[in-house]
């Protein structure tokens, strides 16, 4: 049973951020439930469920997880204020958890047609989970003082900060599942140095904070989402 809420929240997570450009999203916000790209969205949810539970005859169970994700989407866009974009990209979240959580409780049909294990799925969807989607939540976490800083990324590569924090993400995964949690403070400690030129000639007080606050979001999700699965796959 435990490879359908697997399956289930592995096509949450493809669909939700992998396969929900920016601009479905400020098309969304901005046309609320004249939006296209809302039932293209709801659609792909549909279609990524489909093809993972791979049955047709649980057609109703992705109908009823797209038809509740439009009405959850339909709520957080249309009482969503800028203000309040973070508890509302959270609530929305556990919302979609919620009704995963729910069906996956009133399946009894063990459906596992596809020849991999229920320990490779939790490791796929883990390991899905801690590159985009993480840099997303942290991202949502530290909007509250991004303005606050202020960041040159003139003499830096475009897209870079968020690609090491993938890669130091998937490195932390790794050695929890491993066993290996030295690696965790060498990595910390290798950051650390790597950084300590950059904070030094800011003198920004603020800038280190959110820096630090970064990392740490970083390595706890890497940590959490390692032990989860380390805990899951162990039966």
């Amino acid at each position: 049973m435990e490879i359908i809420l697997t399956k289930l929240l592995l096509a949450h997570i493809i669909g939700d951020f992998f396969l929900q450009p920016e601009k479905w999203v400020k098309n969304k916000e901005k046309k609320t439930w004249r939006s296209p790209y809302l039932y293209l969205h709801v659609a792909v949810h549909f279609t990524l469920i489909m093809i993972l539970l791979q049955d047709l005859a649980l057609w109703d169970i992705a109908l009823f997880i797209a038809g509740t994700h439009l009405l959850i989407d339909l709520v957080k866009i249309g009482f969503q204020r800028e203000e309040t974009r973070l508890v509302w990209f959270i609530s929305d979240q556990i919302a979609h958890l919620a009704v995963i959580l729910f069906i996956w409780y009133h399946i009894w049909v063990d459906v596992n047609l596809f020849p991999l294990s229920f320990e490779i799925w939790i490791v796929l969807t883990g390991l899905l989970f801690i590159t985009y989607p993480a840099s997303i939540f942290i991202q949502k976490l530290m909007e509250q003082w991004s303005d606050q800083i202020m960041i040159d990324n003139s003499e830096s590569l475009s897209g870079a900060g968020r690609f090491i924090g993938i890669l130091e993400r998937l490195f932390v995964f790794t050695a929890v599942v491993a066993g290996y949690l030295q690696i965790i403070g060498f990595l910390l400690a290798a950051k650390s140095i790597f950084r300590f030129g950059d904070l030094t000639r800011s003198k920004d007080r603020k800038l280190t904070e959110y820096i630090l606050v970064g990392t740490l979001l970083s390595f706890l999700i890497a940590i959490a989402t390692g032990m989860a699965v380390s805990y899951f796959t162990a039966f």
